[in-house]
């Protein structure tokens, strides 16, 4: 029976034993530790790579054996009975305070309401569509519209005390971004006041302005330079390596650290039961992946979960190089090696040499030895396959963006492709399928209102030349060629989706090469 979690209850009402663990005091050792070399640094520094051989850190905890003295089912009590809180500190991806960032007192951390987002069924007729029962993880609903907010929660609260505590005054935080995580990083530095000043980098004419607009209304400080999102990266790295500031990509482990918060979230979700499901998650500079496995092999090391679920990476024919380095059978004959992205409708996805990438091999490599080989997948799926699954699952109650479609259409290749026949237990397959970045909805969003309004003015100019008589214009004069139309009001005009309908939907109804041309981005090879 699933406990009923509330607010408002008061400390003395909790069981006796839980009491003193409900309300956490700092504690732990948190150390930064290199990837490659193993060294290790203080936390106090603000460092991204090692200074001797420039490996990626993780962070540490080098006290969290004191984790294990509890058994699992201590953990999961506790996490469900915090719920019932009302410690605004505690309430959102600091609930798993322990897991996150023991070291950060609670006056320091920052909460704008960030995480808990509902994961929301498939209704039957998506799911019959599909293939198999799953469930939508709507990250979209962060406080910035994307799960970004929840490794800025931890990144700038890390930010938020190491100012106070070693009175460093204004410190400033830089990102390259192709739209959320500009939005996030200005947002919560924004709640900083005068502690941070926010910069952010975008490639130009590859951000909307509906997102271009979120960090410039938080009062950050907006660049754009040429080139794509890779080409800010190598700008923001360059910066963080000479200069004293907070870098807030995923390079930052404080951020992978928060990010680990949507696995908790999942396995609190499903009573920390995940035997036999699978996790389905869009990959593009790859954190949130690395987050997700870090997450669950540490809820398998604490006894928190006794099983680890299936998880399976997502990436763009666009923008594929996980992808294409797992395609080698061979760990031996590996090789990873960026590749040049082209213009995707998941344009936050855009990333042709992933930061997290070093995380991804290591993780990858230590899941597959506790949950075997197949635990882990990476599929890759075509423009085509991303709008259709996005607009598939719009239309059947979910408020999935470009991100939210490669998700689906990722789970309904690896269903093509049997990666879930044969299950790691005895336990029937089930999917969470991870809408993680829903900032790009408001892009989708202003593109289907300027098509809409051009198709309305086509129809009430035609009525009212039909009734004095006159032929009607062309769709063409609207700017709509002839060709678009049934697309067009298919995309604009609400109809219901039907089983019945497969076929037709699967013979270009929707065609991912308009979006580039209303977009006016370079068309390629679908």
């Amino acid at each position: 029976m699933r406990l009923i979690k509330g607010n408002n209850v008061k400390l003395d009402q909790f069981p006796e034993d839980l009491r003193p663990h409900l309300i956490p005091a700092p504690a732990g050792e948190m150390v930064y530790r290199c990837l490659e070399c193993g060294a290790e640094f203080d936390i106090t520094d603000l460092l991204y790579t090692c200074p001797k051989c420039r490996g990626l850190f993780m962070l540490v905890d080098k006290n969290e054996g004191r984790l294990k003295e509890k058994p699992g089912a201590f953990w999961r009590q506790l996490f469900d009975y915090r719920k019932m809180l009302n410690v605004p500190a505690l309430k959102g991806v600091f609930l798993f305070y322990e897991l996150i960032a023991p070291i950060i007192p609670l006056d320091r951390i920052i909460y704008l309401g960030e995480g808990h987002t509902p994961q929301v069924a498939a209704n039957g007729d998506l799911a019959c569509e599909v293939g198999r029962t799953f469930y939508f993880k709507n990250d979209g609903q962060n406080p910035s519209a994307s799960f970004k907010d929840r490794g800025m929660a931890a990144a700038l609260s890390y930010l938020n005390f190491l100012v106070s505590s070693r009175h460093l005054g204004k410190i400033l935080s830089i990102c390259a971004s192709t739209g959320d995580t500009s939005a996030a990083a200005a947002l919560y530095g924004a709640y900083l006041g005068d502690k941070i000043a926010s910069a952010v980098i975008l490639p130009h004419g590859k951000v909307t302005p509906q997102q271009l607009s979120q960090p410039l209304g938080s009062g950050a400080k907006v660049l754009e330079i040429p080139g794509v999102f890779d080409d800010c990266m190598k700008v923001v790295e360059n910066l963080a390596d000479h200069y004293q500031v907070a870098l807030l990509n995923s390079k930052n482990s404080w951020r992978i650290r928060g990010q680990e918060s949507y696995a908790y979230e999942i396995a609190q979700w499903f009573d920390y039961d995940l035997a036999g499901k699978s996790l389905v998650v869009p990959v593009g500079n790859a954190g949130n992946i690395t987050a997700v496995m870090q997450g669950l092999l540490r809820l398998h090391d604490l006894g928190i979960i006794e099983a680890l679920p299936r998880v399976i990476g997502v990436q763009s024919r666009h923008a594929n190089p996980v992808f294409l380095y797992y395609l080698e059978a061979d760990r031996g004959k590996r090789v990873f090696v960026p590749v040049t992205v082209t213009p995707s409708v998941a344009q936050a996805a855009m990333i042709g040499n992933p930061v997290s990438m070093p995380r991804v091999i290591r993780l990858v490599e230590e899941y597959r030895g506790r949950a075997g080989e197949g635990s882990v997948a990476v599929v890759q799926v075509t423009e085509q396959e991303i709008m259709d699954s996005m607009l598939l699952a719009n239309r059947h109650g979910h408020i999935a963006c470009t991100q939210g479609g490669e998700s689906l259409a990722g789970f309904r290749a690896a269903v093509a492709a049997g990666l879930l026949s044969d299950p790691l237990s005895q336990v029937p397959q089930q999917a969470l399928l991870a809408v993680a970045i829903a900032a790009a909805v408001l892009a989708i969003t202003g593109f289907c209102v300027s098509i809409a309004s051009g198709m309305r003015q086509r129809r009430t100019e035609n009525a009212l030349l039909a009734a004095l008589g006159v032929p009607p214009r062309s769709a063409e004069a609207f700017g709509v060629n002839e060709a678009d139309r049934k697309w067009v009001d298919d995309l604009c005009v609400p109809q219901p989706f039907h089983v019945a309908d497969r076929a037709q939907r699967r013979t270009g109804a929707y065609r991912a090469q308009d979006l580039y041309s209303r977009q006016r981005l370079p068309q390629s090879e679908f």
